[in-house]
């Protein structure tokens, strides 16, 4: 809701000054919303994918074997090179809605909106495609495009959106992967700004953290040799926030199994 400073906008004494006076303000904030310009909204465009698929195998590019174990649900979506950063956006929060003032044909109304975790890459074509850079783009699974949008033959709408912090059930996950001294973490259900930039990881008989570094998507790596030790991490989020989760794995953990810390991002 937007608060208006009365001194700003005095009390007209006739009725077409007061329509005049609330017309003036609708659009200013509606041209301000649509432009991008504030609010924290951005313009943008939307298309779906995987209507032939279950909406929790969209993990792709950022490696989530199944985004509702990943804590992240069915409503995802792939983002073009400009939002997805070379992987760094996996695990993001956008509260997207469609721009009805855009394409009221196609658009629900505009109150209509959803919440999405990026999860995937949409890739561009160099051909003028809608995920070619610098084009800010999503491409949603079909249960978070049916949110915003309705079912038929457009297949492309225009989208107001605005990265939120991200609301987890439980703590973080880690799920190991890899083989002997070669240790790749997939980290997953990541409260707060959602998105990992920096990670490290020690053992109990290590006596100091370990960077590791980003293998592809969420999966994180390092070359230490760790088997037999109880694990720790740190990670620090794109926000800056940073927090430390101390033996989240036990020392009998195993390649394959995924482990959730009690603390998590807030």
């Amino acid at each position: 809701m937007c608060l208006v400073d009365e001194k700003m906008f005095p009390t007209q004494s006739s009725s077409s000054g007061f329509f005049l006076r609330i017309f003036f303000v609708v659009s200013v904030v509606s041209e301000g919303i649509g432009n991008g310009l504030g609010y924290g909204w951005f313009d943008a465009h939307a298309t779906f994918y995987g209507a032939n698929q279950s909406p929790s195998t969209l993990g792709g590019a950022c490696g989530y074997d199944n985004t509702v174990h990943a804590g992240f649900g069915v409503n995802t979506a792939a983002v073009s090179g400009a939002l997805f950063r070379q992987g760094e956006a996996c695990g993001a929060c956008y509260l997207v809605m469609c721009n009805y003032r855009l394409d009221p044909k196609w658009c629900l109304p505009r109150a209509a909106a959803v919440t999405i975790t990026a999860t995937n890459f949409c890739p561009p074509n160099n051909n003028g495609g809608w995920c070619d850079p610098p084009r800010q783009h999503f491409d949603m699974s079909m249960p978070a495009f049916l949110h915003i949008a309705r079912q038929g033959n457009e297949g492309i709408v225009p989208v107001l959106y605005k990265k939120i912090s991200c609301k987890r059930r439980g703590g973080v996950h880690f799920t190991l992967k890899g083989q002997s001294n070669f240790n790749m973490i997939m980290i997953s259900n990541v409260g707060g700004s959602g998105d990992v930039r920096a990670a490290w990881i020690k053992g109990s008989r290590t006596k100091t953290w370990v960077a590791m570094h980003r293998n592809w998507g969420a999966n994180w790596q390092s070359s230490v040799d760790l088997r037999t030790q109880k694990l720790s991490f740190r990670l620090t989020l794109v926000d800056g926030k940073t927090l430390e989760f101390y033996n989240v794995v036990p020392s009998t953990w195993q390649f394959g199994q995924t482990f959730a810390s009690d603390n998590q991002f807030s």
